[in-house]
């Protein structure tokens, strides 16, 4: 698991460096293709980046179009983050060998097989967001 997670990280990395935005860039961009809209602060904290660092990210990912800004019809206060980037042509590119190689991978297992694999896939990410919450409920910093 360990390895599958290093690989998915450096795969990460290189997909961001590829579309010209940082790695937490990128990240705020995956989090918000699982969560939809969700305010600035939520993205915060999702993050674990101050609302300054937040506000310097939204600002990026609003000039290349990946997301736009709009008030929070129950809060004039807050402002919600739309993800907008789905149907970017250099996003599709950029993941579709990911995706061929992946449907190739799929077809050679049965369906028996891979109902395992996405249920344990599923508990997988469970057990890793409640990991991430102890985590950063215990923050301390570097050393």
């Amino acid at each position: 698991m360990r390895g599958l997670g290093t690989r998915t990280i450096l795969y990460q990395q290189n997909v961001a460096t590829s579309l010209g935005l940082y790695n937490h860039d990128f990240i705020s961009v995956d989090i918000l293709r699982e969560t939809g809209p969700i305010t600035a602060g939520e993205l915060a904290k999702k993050t674990g980046l101050t609302t300054g660092s937040i506000t310097a990210l939204v600002d990026r990912l609003e000039k290349f179009g990946y997301v736009r800004r709009q008030n929070d019809p129950n809060d004039r206060r807050r402002v919600i983050i739309v993800p907008e980037y789905e149907d970017k042509e250099e996003v599709y590119n950029t993941y579709l060998p990911l995706h061929n190689e992946m449907v190739k991978l799929v077809s050679s297992y049965t369906p028996e097989e891979l109902e395992l694999i996405t249920t344990f896939l599923g508990k997988a990410s469970s057990v890793l967001d409640d990991q991430i919450q102890q985590l950063s409920s215990n923050k301390q910093g570097p050393k």
